[in-house]
């Protein structure tokens, strides 16, 4: 008697997607293999902490293997994906080739530089936990630097802050830093002084956070300017050498910091799939979160591109990324039991950011609102859906210390 092989599901990714995919299948009955470049999985809301000091990296991270311990039909294979063959079914590992029955691209996105090179080699950004552990090394020195500085002027660009991007991770960083500034590195460096010290978000729109309705960027917007951030709208980077930001208008900024978090596109493994593209680089999929011609594949979360009802494609948020995991998930059962697979409904269960110690901006059951209310929901939902009961605690801990007696607990300068 011969015993049919259980279907086997390649997940590439361990984001928000990717784990939430894995999780539901559960107890499928199907081989599953997850993979990715890091054995970790990373709450990238709260990658700015790392930046800015307040967290540690274990602490918005966790094991992979950790998490999908008890899941008996799950292997997790650390390593990045070089090829994908759609027609043939496997993809290239590593120098090693994986056939699969299903396959989910939750890959993610990386940093658009949008052809900066110069930006791409002397600014900072805020993508993985190198990258944030690099801006809070460099944050740091400068103010070592500056300590004993004797020229003024280049004291002053010591302390010149530029975060380039007005949407919700360059709002909450430019936020969270003029904190940092204001209550912690005024007390460690008493005889630096930080008058001289500015945090300025460029933005080249008209409004921060523009996908958020009008009232919520109007508060941000005030917010942000009651923590002395100079907000700068309708202002265009063209230029940053390492030691000048230049801007369109030929106006320029001495400083030595620029983050830079102003764009995003699609992972570089989606750029050879047989798909069409649209805006960033992400792939356009069908409302089963398919790729067109391949109904066994799917790409979810930040590289699929899919509009909403009412024709403006989905954000790239956990939130979508978590939800379409969920129906890929339930899709890829529904077609092992010979089903049809099920059109996805994103379901937008709010908005939130925040701008720093009381200040956030909510919009939750149409209604939205701004201050410390919507700090506490966001300092509870941001714990609650960090992964790992110790996590959490460290996380709670941490912030609660930092809100009661100004003192960030992560002021290291490492070196790689």
């Amino acid at each position: 008697m011969n015993i049919k092989p259980k279907p086997h599901i390649v997940i590439i990714g361990a984001g928000f997607a990717g784990l939430e995919t894995a999780r539901r299948l559960a107890k499928a009955p199907a081989r599953i293999t997850l993979i990715d470049k890091t054995n970790h999985h990373l709450f990238q809301p709260l990658l700015y902490q790392v930046a800015i000091a307040g967290l540690l990296p274990s602490q918005i991270a966790y094991p992979v293997r950790s998490i999908f311990r008890r899941q008996k039909n799950l292997t997790f294979q650390m390593g990045e994906v070089t090829g994908i063959n759609l027609e043939e079914k496997f993809i290239k590992m590593d120098g090693s080739v994986i056939a699969y029955d299903y396959l989910v691209i939750a890959a993610g996105a990386r940093t658009n530089f949008f052809g900066f090179d110069t930006l791409e080699k002397y600014g900072l950004q805020l993508k993985d936990v190198a990258t944030a552990v690099a801006t809070r090394n460099h944050l740091l020195s400068m103010f070592e630097n500056a300590s004993h500085e004797a020229d003024p002027e280049k004291r002053k660009a010591m302390l010149t802050f530029v975060i380039v991007g007005g949407g919700p991770t360059g709002v909450e960083t430019a936020g969270a830093l003029s904190e940092l500034i204001a209550h912690v590195m005024r007390k460690d460096y008493p005889r630096l002084n930080l008058g001289d010290a500015r945090v300025i978000l460029v933005e080249a729109g008209a409004n921060l956070i523009a996908a958020y309705p009008d009232e919520l960027r109007k508060a941000t917007l005030r917010l942000l300017k009651n923590k002395n951030v100079d907000v700068r709208l309708h202002t265009k980077m063209a230029d940053f050498n390492g030691q000048r930001v230049t801007l369109a208008d030929g106006a320029t900024i001495e400083t030595q910091t620029l983050i830079w978090t102003a764009g995003a596109k699609a992972a570089e493994i989606v750029e050879s799939l047989p798909a069409e593209k649209a805006g960033m680089g992400r792939v356009r999929i069908e409302p089963t979160l398919s790729l067109p011609l391949f109904p066994e594949a799917f790409v979810i979360g930040d590289a699929a591109f899919l509009p909403n009802g009412d024709g403006q494609p989905l954000p790239m948020l956990s939130t979508v990324a978590i939800q379409q995991g969920g129906a890929a998930a339930k899709n890829i059962k529904l077609m092992m039991e010979g089903k049809e697979p099920r059109a996805f409904h994103y379901k937008d269960p709010g908005l939130l950011a925040t701008v720093g110690r009381n200040a956030a901006v909510a919009r939750i059951f149409g209604i939205s609102f701004s201050g410390f209310i919507a700090w506490m929901i966001w300092v509870f939902l941001h714990i609650y859906r960090i992964i790992g009961f110790r996590n959490r605690i460290i996380v709670m801990f941490n912030w609660a210390w930092d809100y009661f007696f100004y003192d960030n607990q992560a002021r290291l300068i490492t070196r790689e």
